[in-house]
């Protein structure tokens, strides 16, 4: 019985992490559409419900009673596997992200690296749809897809190494502490910049939208999808997003800590905070999308290998070289 007490309580916790989500996902679906409404002076959702509210549950349900076709002459299993990977990766990540010092699924010590090690294995979904797809305008949408998101990788991977050097601990809690006197994004702006043009390239969003860009390749590696698998790629690719926004907030942002140190602010719980940081960052994601116009492959390409990754290698040696210089490396 004891037993069953503890994987009860490990479901619940899994389920108040993961329901949130999955409802924030279609909540940001609505505010992505109303800032690029905005920006271009439209209106945007605002027919179904209250403000256009219901449209994401609206486009939910035609996404669950549409058809779901497999081509006759694709890889099937792989063909299926390929969204339930992309989307199960997604959710999984947040299993290690802080709410509050108290308030997270899997508080381990190396949750960064877990963190960097389940987003960078999202590529294979993508990879498995395109080339299960037997097509060639699926398979050109995963090729480009792996290229890109491996390259940024290598750059995120080294601005997280700046972050580190501050704090030395891979825990997302003690990173967060290390924030209370100051918020990593002054001392690291130029990191927060790569980080966050390296987020938008990761999670394929504009104007890095190139494994989907319909202009040359339809709908890229999701061009064979419909229905619910369409969907569950979908879901996956905004839960991502709102992992990098999650990831931002607590490198650069100070996580659950309050801005301002003071009365009232201080009785504000922490996950308000950590959640109007992520939605701060999100706004800032989407009106990228309504303003720069899409990159070319080359440009792409050249920008995370010759630029970023020259850049945050060379931020790396002169964070090491201060920090040593002063005596201010972390001595836990």
């Amino acid at each position: 019985m004891e037993y069953l007490n503890i994987v009860f309580q490990e479901v619940y916790k899994i389920l108040f992490l993961l329901v949130p989500v999955l409802v924030s996902v279609a909540m940001i679906v609505w505010l992505d559409r109303r800032i690029w409404a905005f920006v271009q002076k439209r209106q945007g959702p605002n027919v179904v419900g209250p403000f256009g509210l219901l449209q994401s549950l609206a486009d939910a349900l035609k996404y669950i009673f549409k058809e779901i076709i497999i081509p006759s002459s694709s890889n099937k299993v792989i063909f299926i596997l390929a969204p339930i990977v992309t989307m199960t990766l997604a959710l999984i990540s947040w299993a290690v992200i802080p709410f509050s010092a108290t308030q997270v699924l899997a508080d381990i010590n190396v949750g960064i690296l877990y963190l960097f090690a389940v987003s960078s294995l999202g590529v294979y979904g993508i990879i498995m749809g395109g080339w299960a797809s037997n097509s060639k305008y699926p398979f050109l949408g995963a090729i480009r897809s792996a290229a890109q998101m491996v390259s940024y990788e290598v750059s995120i991977g080294v601005i997280i190494i700046n972050v580190l050097l501050c704090v030395g601990s891979l825990n997302l809690n003690d990173i967060v502490i290390a924030q209370q006197n100051l918020w990593f994004i002054i001392p690291l702006f130029p990191m927060f910049v790569i980080f966050f043009i390296s987020a938008l390239a990761e999670t394929n969003r504009p104007p890095f939208d190139l494994p989907e860009a319909e202009a040359e390749l339809v709908a890229g590696y999701q061009t064979e999808y419909s229905g619910m698998m369409y969907a569950m790629f979908w879901l996956g690719e905004y839960a991502n997003i709102l992992l990098m926004c999650a990831m931002g907030s607590i490198l650069f942002l100070g996580g659950w800590l309050s801005p301002i140190d003071i009365y009232p602010f201080t009785l504000v719980p922490g996950a308000i905070w950590l959640i109007l940081k992520i939605l701060l960052l999100f706004i800032m994601f989407a009106l990228v999308k309504a303003i720069v116009p899409r990159y070319r492959y080359d440009q792409l390409m050249r920008l995370g290998w010759k630029v970023f990754l020259p850049l945050s290698l060379t931020w790396v040696v002169l964070t090491a070289s201060y920090l040593f210089y002063f005596n201010l490396l972390p001595t836990n």
